[in-house]
């Protein structure tokens, strides 16, 4: 892989790998970490990429970099501990936007793992479900049923975070 074409994947895709970490670890500094590892594969395993999957494979080495880390006892400790997933917000939100933000968020971060990822991949980043399968090595139904229920279990999250305020 070329300087150019690198630099160009990177100014591409350098915020979605760092927010897709972000979101996984809920920790900016590990996130950051994640996202150089993820780039610095893409740097030495590039050549590897088949053109036009280069954001599904970025993403798929971002999901397994941060899995890794997860299974680190010490971290789950720490970040399970720690007090819900802030969002890296944007500058053109209002206040009560970035409040409805907080809330699906808070509600995304209690989802299982798998539930997690999977909404994350699809609302998120915008892939289509073939996509996320290939991304995981799952069968499509798999993904299209997480995230079926990953809904019912959102809207349950929401009715009672609405209902406790």
């Amino acid at each position: 892989m070329g300087a150019a074409q690198f630099e160009t994947l990177y100014e591409q895709y350098a915020d979605d790998v760092l927010r897709m970490a972000y979101f996984y670890l809920a920790d900016r500094h590990k996130a950051e970490d994640v996202c150089q590892d993820v780039f610095v594969k893409l740097y030495t395993h590039g050549h590897t990429i088949e053109p036009g999957r280069e954001k599904a494979w970025l993403l798929r080495v971002t999901v397994n970099c941060c899995r890794d880390l997860w299974r680190g006892a010490w971290l789950k400790r720490v970040v399970l501990g720690a007090p819900t997933l802030e969002l890296i917000p944007s500058q053109d939100e209002t206040i009560e936007q970035k409040e409805e933000k907080a809330e699906l968020m808070r509600a995304v971060n209690k989802l299982p793992a798998a539930f997690r990822e999977t909404v994350l991949l699809h609302y998120y980043q915008g892939l289509g479900i073939s996509e996320i399968a290939q991304m995981l090595n799952l069968p499509e139904g798999t993904i299209s049923s997480r995230l079926s229920r990953a809904r019912k279990k959102l809207s349950v999250l929401l009715k009672e975070e609405e209902q406790g305020e």
